[in-house]
């Protein structure tokens, strides 16, 4: 658990405290209102580049498992023979603000340069030649992956508040055992915007539905149909796919997993999705460790875990991986795997190919 989830519980449980985030939530909800305000008056402009612009995000910070749904729609699209690429902001990148990092089929580049998550969809999407643009800005990168690689859909990567880029198909993410960040937003809750800001989608993706009862499924639908009536809304489970040996860098069936005592390592939005993953396969977890998301291991936050794993196989996932420390061999012995994830469609696949492949096609179509 992170420093501030810490302090805001403590927070909550005096008088004071929910005062304070009380009234800082009502703070941010007028400025969030406030400049969407600006944006439909258009005081405030928006962009729009010479390509259809996918955007892939939600309503709440962390957990909803982003990166997997825009590793699925690069992959529909690319499939498909679209020219795409991913625009992404690029969270704790340490590359100056303005500049546009592109990571791309064969380029070497320090994850430091470009944030965790834009590195290992650039890792995923190896040779299927879809550049990954990271920059705060993503006009600039939008214009750029236009320009330079003749890009036809941009996907926006975590991009639903991004009010700034024109998009053309809005999907928005919810967890379906958090679905709304505790119905309050930051920083008393975890909705970046207000339920009702779900009138934007245009389609709406149920993650973990495998999760939740069939009871809590059909109260979520009716929940997201009442804040936006008739949206589409699709199912979808994050599905283990692999196992992969990061020493050899071979790729092992979840087999491998089953019966094994294990030890999990995680600094993302949703630890206990990745435990439960692993359970489910047949390990049996001796310990976990937890850090925030985005953290960037220390070499001797690793010499300590190495210190009491008694020698089990660590599992991680391929966003934590990343972060190790660049002497993580030396720190680590014995077994280091990832469990590589997907985002599978329960329910609304054909929709979600359909409906990408007639937006891209759109804009093939559209005269020069």
């Amino acid at each position: 658990m992170s420093r501030w989830i810490k302090r805001r519980e403590k927070l909550r449980r005096t008088l004071p405290g929910k005062a304070l985030l009380g009234a800082a939530s009502a703070a941010y909800g007028a400025g969030v209102l406030g400049r969407r305000l600006l944006y439909g008056l258009k005081v405030l402009p928006q962009k729009r580049l010479d390509a259809k612009v996918v955007c892939i995000g939600n309503l709440t910070t962390g957990g909803t498992g982003k990166t997997p749904a825009v590793l699925l729609a690069a992959e529909t699209l690319r499939r498909r023979g679209h020219d795409v690429a991913i625009l992404s902001r690029g969270h704790g990148r340490t590359a100056p603000r303005r500049e546009v990092t592109v990571l791309l089929d064969g380029r070497r580049t320090d994850w430091r340069l470009c944030g965790d998550e834009p590195w290992m969809v650039h890792q995923s999407l190896q040779g299927l030649g879809v550049p990954v643009l990271v920059c705060p800005d993503r006009v600039k990168s939008g214009e750029l992956a236009v320009e330079m690689y003749g890009s036809r859909v941009l996907i926006l990567d975590d991009g639903f508040q991004h009010l700034r880029l024109k998009r053309d198909l809005d999907v928005v993410l919810v967890n379906a055992r958090d679905p709304f960040g505790g119905g309050r937003l930051l920083p008393w809750g975890d909705l970046r915007e207000p339920v009702s800001a779900l009138r934007r989608a245009h389609l709406v993706v149920i993650t973990h539905a495998d999760r939740v009862t069939a009871a809590e499924l059909a109260a979520l639908r009716a929940r997201i149909d009442a804040a936006h009536p008739g949206v589409p809304v699709l199912e979808s489970e994050h599905k283990a796919d692999h196992v992969l040996d990061v020493r050899t860098e071979k790729k092992l069936p979840l087999s491998w997993l089953k019966d094994k005592t294990v030890v999990a390592l995680s600094g993302i939005g949703d630890p206990l999705s990745f435990e439960s993953q692993l359970e489910s396969l047949g390990a049996k977890i001796a310990q976990t460790w937890r850090y925030p998301d985005h953290h960037a291991y220390a070499d001797a936050e690793i010499r300590s875990i190495e210190d009491l794993r008694g020698g089990l196989p660590l599992v991680t996932t391929l966003k934590d991986f990343v972060r190790l420390p660049d002497r993580w061999r030396d720190l680590l012995a014995g077994d280091v795997m990832v469990l590589g994830i997907k985002l599978e469609l329960l329910k609304g696949r054909n929709l979600w190919i359909d409906t990408l492949d007639r937006l891209a096609k759109s804009e093939e179509d559209a005269p020069a």
